[in-house]
């Protein structure tokens, strides 16, 4: 094989798996083969980011009959990103975040950065 074909090969950027706005964006797949044979691909593991690593933006105060897709469409543009609403939070069922009247949830910005009050 050409050197020059071979080297751009090795160094081809892959295709995303989940588009960026996805909670699978970045995590990698992963494959097994079981015994007869059959080669299974999975996605590896997320783990839900300690919530200390947002920004919080601004706090919502949950209502009766709140949803967290109507809250993520409110506060972030995109009710699909309700899972940015749980990992702001630590919560791994989302249920849990609208399930009590009253609770306290904090609207962040993206883990990782940071905002007016964690500039240096």
């Amino acid at each position: 094989m050409d050197p020059v074909q071979a080297f751009m090969q090795a160094h081809a950027l892959a295709t995303p798996l989940f588009a960026p706005t996805s909670r699978y964006h970045g995590i990698g797949s992963a494959q097994t083969t079981t015994p007869e044979g059959t080669v299974i691909t999975f996605v590896k593991r997320r783990f839900v980011p300690p919530p200390e690593r947002f920004s919080t933006l601004s706090e919502h105060t949950v209502a009766s009959g709140d949803r967290l897709d109507n809250l993520a469409a409110h506060h972030l543009g995109d009710p699909l990103q309700y899972w940015r609403l749980c990992d702001a939070n630590g919560a791994m069922d989302p249920a849990e975040l609208t399930a009590t009247v009253g609770r306290l949830l904090r609207i962040t910005l993206p883990e990782g950065i940071p905002g007016d009050s964690d500039a240096g």
